[in-house]
């Protein structure tokens, strides 16, 4: 998923959207490589455009709400990369 996002330029944001839910589906996931995975996935995606930004911030926050260690994890670490002033900065219209 986030190698896709990042190298696959001319994607539609509907492919990025059916990822989604899977990455909210495994963001309880305690093992290492997995939340990594899922955490990459959802911050590549997210900084693709506006949209997927927006898409991906809620579903952060989503995340969070699992309140699982991992998720927690997982949607802090997202949060304040989609949210930062630089990845903002470069997806103003």
């Amino acid at each position: 998923m986030a190698a896709l996002a990042v190298h696959d330029k001319k994607a539609p944001d509907e492919c990025f959207e059916r990822f989604l839910p899977y990455i909210k589906q495994q963001a309880g996931d305690e093992r290492n490589f997995v939340k990594k995975a899922v955490n990459w996935a959802l911050r590549q995606i997210g900084k693709r455009n506006r949209r997927l930004n927006k898409l991906a911030i809620q579903a952060a926050r989503e995340i969070r709400a699992l309140n699982t260690k991992a998720a927690r994890w997982i949607a802090a670490d997202a949060l304040r990369e989609l949210t930062s002033d630089k990845v903002q900065a470069r997806l103003k219209p």
